[in-house]
């Protein structure tokens, strides 16, 4: 008979201890769930301007609150200003929502018959309308809610992110201390992170701001009805991998064709194909290959689990928090697996950087 032999004290006592921390992590993430977001930003901005930081506090020997101060203001006017304008925009012209769904489905149902008339193709049947018009009226108000959060969200960001900025060195000695893996897997993990933050968090952004800049153009060229809208919504849009702003561009085009604008619609529809297409590809050529590269599917599950965990913020922390759970699994393989696995190691030139960060 094959006996197994007993669990040892310590692993007992080890597991005991985990199941303590894990509840008590769920506990109090359950209770501060609303700051959840907040975390997440302060982290991503914390890790966005390290550099700068450190090079503020070590090298300028600025005093700790006035470096962490003068960051918190750059960022402000650099990522904050920008997305309350867009987020103002849209509450504002989309705020009375009783009549902008109104509008919205007077536009659906005309771009609905246009194509029925022309092509006899029934693109959504009477079910799917209903459907299609109440998933957007859900969306805009939990959107509009979302939003009203977010000025409670960036407020809490910046005052964890100043106790983070003050002091740096002591924040990072804390997380790398109680990190329960090998110091070359923390290394990793940390080089990681900051990668794939950092083309998160600046890259989806800007190439989607730089698809709704030159959409914007296209829309006031051709004379597409309310385009300040349509701009913020192209650049919500453009976040999303494959389909990306055609969402918004291509039922405004027959929309316009549907109200006899022949000419402007296909001229919009030409321009935006060509256009803000070329900008895609270039800016995710030039852009995003020089940050980390993100596989799209990974963008897609990430706004959509994002959007629906911290609204609209979500766009941005959700492809963060997929990318690290799949860099933490790789990373626990590695770990607790005797064999030596190969993980996925930064490209050489990071590593160069870390040398010269840890200096």
């Amino acid at each position: 008979m094959h006996h197994n032999l007993p669990i040892s004290e310590e692993k007992i006592k080890q597991v005991f201890l985990l199941i303590l921390i894990v509840a008590f992590i769920l506990l109090i993430g359950f209770n501060l769930a609303l700051f959840i977001p907040s975390v997440l930003g302060a982290i991503t901005l914390y890790i966005i301007t390290r550099k700068y930081n450190l090079y503020l506090q070590e090298t300028k020997k600025w005093k700790p609150w006035l470096a962490s101060g003068f960051i918190i203001l750059v960022t402000l006017i650099i990522l904050v200003l920008p997305i309350y304008f867009m987020g103002d925009l849209l509450i504002d012209r989309l705020g009375n929502a009783k009549e902008y769904m109104g509008k919205f489905n007077v536009f659906i149902d005309k771009i609905h018959d246009f194509v029925y008339q022309k092509t006899s193709i029934d693109l959504l049947n009477k079910e799917n309308m209903t459907k299609l018009k109440d998933t957007v009226g859900k969306f805009s108000s939990s959107a509009l809610s979302t939003t009203f959060n977010t000025i409670t969200v960036v407020s809490s960001t910046y005052f964890i992110l100043y106790f983070m900025l003050e002091k740096p060195r002591l924040f990072e000695r804390l997380l790398k201390s109680s990190a329960p893996l090998k110091k070359a897997n923390v290394e990793l993990i940390g080089e990681k992170i900051r990668a794939m933050v950092t083309a998160n968090a600046i890259g989806i952004p800007v190439v989607a701001v730089g698809q709704g800049i030159v959409a914007l153009i296209g829309y006031y060229i051709f004379g597409a009805p309310s385009p300040l809208v349509l701009f913020a919504l192209t650049c919500v849009t453009a976040m999303i991998p494959i389909v990306g702003s055609a969402i918004i561009f291509v039922p405004v085009c027959i929309f316009m064709i549907a109200e006899n604008n022949l000419g402007s619609g296909l001229g919009l529809f030409g321009y935006c194909v060509i256009l803000v297409g070329l900008t895609d590809n270039l800016m995710r050529f030039t852009l995003l290959k020089k940050l980390e590269d993100i596989h799209p599917l990974n963008t897609v599950f990430g706004i959509i689990m994002g959007i629906n965990l911290f609204g609209f913020m979500g766009l941005i922390f959700g492809p963060i928090l997929i990318s690290i759970t799949v860099l933490l699994i790789q990373v626990y393989r590695d770990e607790f697996n005797g064999e030596d696995h190969e993980i996925i190691l930064p490209e050489p030139k990071e590593i160069e950087e870390k040398i010269d960060l840890s200096v």
